[in-house]
């Protein structure tokens, strides 16, 4: 099995693969040319974004954005992320259609070994997040691996996001809990 293989299957890999390397340096390559372009036309910002994401209704991202390796973050219809967006993609990123991304907000895929002498090999795992439709997520939310967001939840302002989030609710705080019902 490739360490790519391994990477998709939500096993323990290697990044340091020169295969995946590769790959990562392609989707930084791209993103500074997002990044260093400045505001584009929407056609033109789609079909930059088209190269990098794996799947693509249409979206407007701000500079600066920055991902792992792009093919895996899959984007729904009007998605928005202001400025300063960092998706670690090592799994799938599964967004749906009129999501909506304050500043500063860091989607995370990738863990780490728990023991310290097993993390000193270097292995890493990805585990898929997934963000519902018409999901708001505030400035500076932090949401880590395996987390899912449910249809319609709102994610406040510097939340961590550290397990999932049920449709139509805010949640709030670190870690982030349930604060109220959107009914």
């Amino acid at each position: 099995m490739t360490e790519q293989e391994k990477m998709a299957a939500g096993l323990w890999f290697n990044p340091a693969d020169k295969a995946l390397a590769a790959q990562r340096q392609y989707a930084k390559a791209l993103c500074v040319q997002m990044n260093q372009q400045g505001p584009l036309p929407f056609k033109a910002h789609q079909q930059q974004a088209g190269q990098l994401f794996g799947k693509l209704g249409s979206c407007y991202i701000e500079p600066n954005f920055f991902c792992d390796y792009g093919y895996n973050i899959e984007l729904g219809k009007n998605f928005y992320a202001n400025h300063h967006c960092v998706i670690l993609d090592a799994a799938k990123v599964r967004i749906g259609d009129d999501v909506l991304l304050g500043p500063g907000v860091q989607i995370y895929t990738v863990t780490h070994p728990l023991d310290a002498a097993q993390r000193k090999t270097g292995l890493e795992k990805g585990l898929a997040v997934t963000i519902g439709n018409s999901v708001w997520v505030g400035g500076g939310a932090i949401i880590l691996p395996g987390v899912s967001i449910g249809e319609g939840a709102v994610v406040a302002a510097g939340a961590v996001v550290t397990k999932d989030v049920p449709a139509y609710v805010v949640v709030a705080g670190n870690p982030a809990k349930v604060i109220k019902n959107l009914d």
